[in-house]
């Protein structure tokens, strides 16, 4: 008796199926050269795709990551200079990057001080990608109020 081959799947199709959750930034231009951001968070290939806003930022809100925002974009294949306020097009980012930058975003928003910004941008930058993805998926689900007050005062200690 013969057992059936198992069938392989060729390598061009599991490529074509990797990637399929990512996230986008949609640049919102502000006044003179400044800009907002909102990150989304999307499933789908590139004809249709469904997108889920996570965080908007205001230009103020924007200029105090910037470079945390420079890193997920570089990081992304993309060259920095992609962020410009008269950006039409969303920029893709990659899932690991796209979900480490949402969470700075996240946790950073509704902080005044520049220098407890900064702690929080560098405690996530410290995370394992796992322990990022843990803290995402508190910081977006039921209670996530609470869990971004309790990564904030995890990370920071103001």
């Amino acid at each position: 008796m013969t057992l059936p081959r198992a069938t392989t799947v060729p390598s061009r199709r599991l490529a074509a199926v990797a990637g399929v959750r990512g996230f986008r930034l949609i640049v919102k231009p502000g006044r003179g050269e400044t800009y907002g951001l909102t990150i989304e968070e999307a499933y789908g290939e590139v004809g249709s795709v469904f997108a889920t806003a996570v965080v908007t930022l205001t230009p103020q809100q924007t200029g105090r990551v910037v470079d945390a925002l420079f890193a997920a974009v570089k990081r992304s294949g993309h060259q920095p200079s992609v962020l410009a306020f008269t950006r039409k097009a969303p920029i893709r980012l990659t899932e690991p990057d796209g979900l480490r930058l949402a969470l700075i975003l996240l946790v950073t928003q509704p902080i005044a001080k520049n220098e407890r910004v900064r702690a929080l941008v560098a405690g996530v930058n410290a995370m394992s990608t796992e322990e990022t993805y843990y803290w995402y998926s508190k910081c977006v689900g039921v209670g996530a109020n609470r869990a971004c007050k309790a990564l904030r005062t995890l990370l920071s200690d103001n």
